[in-house]
């Protein structure tokens, strides 16, 4: 990957949410086709620059599974795979 997210931007691959029905069935993401609320973080930007010249902290560190605002991310393609980029301030959780 070769992105490299500026001020507080996140970029995350996205997770999909596969289901398996009372009978077994795997029901992959690509079923729903909605847009996915879930990532795991890639990469993280320096952090916003505050009125008084220091960088906010982020709080989410790379390799961490987050989940965001349904319609934060934006959709970016670099070398055919898919990564969401997202602001720290539109995710709402961290998932262990």
């Amino acid at each position: 990957m070769n992105i490299k997210p500026l001020a507080d931007h996140l970029v995350l691959k996205p997770v999909g949410a596969e289901t398996t029905t009372a009978s077994g069935i795997i029901i992959p993401d690509t079923v729903s086709k909605e847009r996915p609320e879930k990532g795991e973080v890639m990469a993280i930007g320096p952090g916003k620059m505050l009125e008084n010249g220091q960088r906010q902290a982020i709080e989410v560190s790379v390799g961490q599974t987050v989940m965001f605002k349904k319609y934060a991310a934006d959709e970016v393609k670099v070398d055919e795979q898919e990564y969401l980029i997202v602001k720290a301030e539109d995710v709402i959780a961290i998932i262990d």
